[in-house]
C-alpha cells in the first residue's frame, strides 16, 4: 500500500465516531453472531437427545415406529433387485385397514444427526457412502454406479437413515413401553467400518451404543433369527461381553463371514431348505438357553422374513404360520421375563413378506394386547 491509505487507516483507527460505532455496535454484533453460531451448533449436537428423550413422555404413542421415507422407488428399477423395497408401507397400510384409530398413534421415524452417526460409523466409511459406486456394491444394485453421487444418496441412502433413526426410536420406546417395532431396520450386515448385502447402515449398533452412552441399559440381548448370519453386528461386538448373540441362519448362504462367527454367543447353522421342525427343534431349546447365559436388560429382535419358504436368497423353507410362532416365541421369551423387546424387520425377498408381517404383528398384538 502507499502513503495515502496509511494516513486513511491511520485517521479512521484515531476518530472517536469510527471507535464508538466499532465499540458499541460493530463489536455487539460480532459477539451476537459468535453466540447465535455456537448457540446453533449446540442445538444441532443436542437435538437428537432433546427429540428422543421426549419419546419416552408419549405413554398415548403405540411403540411402532414408520415413516412414509422408509420406502425406496426409483422409476421402477428397483424392481430389478429381488428386495421388495416398498414392503413396509404395504405392512403400514394392512395394519391400518385392521385398526385405523392404533396406526394414527405410532411413531414418526426421523433422520438422525452425523453427531448420533458417529457412535455407529467411522468417519472415513460414513463418507465413502457419498459415492454412488459404494452405494452399488454395498447394495448389490449395479446400475446405481451411472448415478450421479447425489441422485443415489437420496435415492438409498436417505431412506436407510429414517430406517435407522426409527430403529433408535424403537429402542428408547421399548424402554417405555416394554415393546416396540421398528416397521423397518434391522441392517444387520453393517459395521462400525463396512456394509454389503443391501445394509448400508449399522442401525443395530446405534441403538445398542445410544442407549448404553445414556445409561438406559447395560447389557443387550440381540436375537437374530433372519435367514443370513448377522456378520455386521456380530463384528462389533465381538469382544464386548455386555452384548449376547443369538444367530440362527442358513450356513449355505452370504456372507458365510468366518471371523464375524467369533462374535456370536449361541449359533445355530442351518441347511438350505431345512424347514419348521429341524428351527423350532433348535429354536425351543436356544431361547432358554440363551436366557439362562445372559441376563439383558432389553432384547434386540431381527425378524427377518427371508427364511419364509420360497425365499430365493434366504433359502430356509419356513412356513408363513412358522414365521408367525417364531416371532410370537421370541416376544414371549422376552415378556416372561420382563425384558422389554425391539423387533426390527431384516430381510425377506418375496412380494407375500408384506402380508406375513403384517399377519405376525397382529398375531402379537392379540397375544400380548400390544395396541
Amino acid at each position: 500500500m502507499g502513503d495515502g491509505s496509511k494516513n486513511f487507516w491511520k485517521d479512521r483507527l484515531y476518530n472517536k465516531n469510527v471507535r464508538k460505532r466499532f465499540l458499541y455496535i460493530y463489536v455487539p454484533i460480532a459477539l451476537a453472531l459468535f453466540l447465535i453460531l455456537n448457540v446453533a451448533g449446540f442445538l444441532s449436537v443436542n437435538s437428537d437427545r432433546r427429540l428422543l428423550d421426549a419419546t419416552q413422555s408419549f405413554k398415548e404413542n403405540v411403540p411402532v415406529v414408520y415413516s412414509d421415507k422408509y420406502n425406496i422407488s426409483f422409476w421402477g428399477l428397483e424392481e430389478l433387485h429381488p428386495f421388495d423395497t416398498k414392503k413396509y408401507m404395504r405392512i403400514h397400510d394392512a395394519l391400518k385397514a385392521q385398526h385405523p384409530a392404533a396406526v394414527e398413534k405410532f411413531i414418526t421415524a426421523y433422520k438422525p444427526s452425523a453427531e448420533l452417526i458417529q457412535l455407529a460409523h467411522g468417519a472415513d466409511y460414513f463418507a465413502s457412502l457419498r459415492s454412488s459406486w459404494v452405494l452399488a456394491r454395498i447394495t448389490e444394485l449395479g446400475f446405481l454406479r451411472f448415478f450421479p453421487d447425489r441422485l443415489a444418496r437420496n435415492l438409498i441412502l436417505e431412506p436407510m437413515l429414517y430406517h435407522m433413526g426409527g430403529s433408535l426410536l424403537a429402542g428408547l420406546a421399548a424402554i417405555e413401553h416394554g415393546w416396540a417395532i421398528n416397521l423397518g431396520g434391522g441392517f444387520h450386515h453393517a459395521s462400525y467400518d463396512d456394509g454389503g448385502g443391501f445394509c448400508a447402515l449399522a442401525d443395530i449398533g446405534l441403538t445398542v451404543k445410544y442407549l448404553r452412552r445414556e445409561k438406559k441399559i447395560t447389557k443387550a440381548m440381540i436375537i437374530d433369527l433372519d435367514a443370513h448370519q448377522g456378520n455386521g453386528h456380530a463384528r462389533d461386538f465381538i469382544d464386548d461381553k455386555d452384548v449376547y448373540i443369538v444367530d440362527f441362519y442358513n450356513a449355505d448362504v452370504y456372507p458365510r463371514d468366518e471371523d464375524a462367527k467369533r462374535g456370536i454367543d449361541l449359533g445355530f447353522e442351518m441347511r438350505a431348505f431345512s424347514g419348521d421342525k429341524i428351527f423350532f427343534d433348535a429354536l425351543e431349546k436356544a431361547l432358554p438357553e440363551a436366557f439362562k447365559a445372559f441376563d439383558p436388560d432389553i432384547v434386540i429382535y431381527i425378524a427377518g422374513t427371508d427364511g419364509l419358504e420360497g425365499d430365493p436368497l434366504g433359502a430356509m423353507s419356513i412356513s408363513e404360520d412358522g414365521i408367525i410362532k417364531r416371532d410370537e416365541m421370541v416376544f414371549r421369551a422376552a415378556r416372561d421375563r420382563n425384558k422389554p423387546i425391539v423387533m426390527l424387520l431384516g430381510g425377506g425377498y418375496q412380494k407375500s413378506n408384506a402380508r406375513v408381517i403384517a399377519r405376525s404383528i397382529l398375531n402379537l398384538r392379540q397375544k400380548f394386547g400390544l395396541f
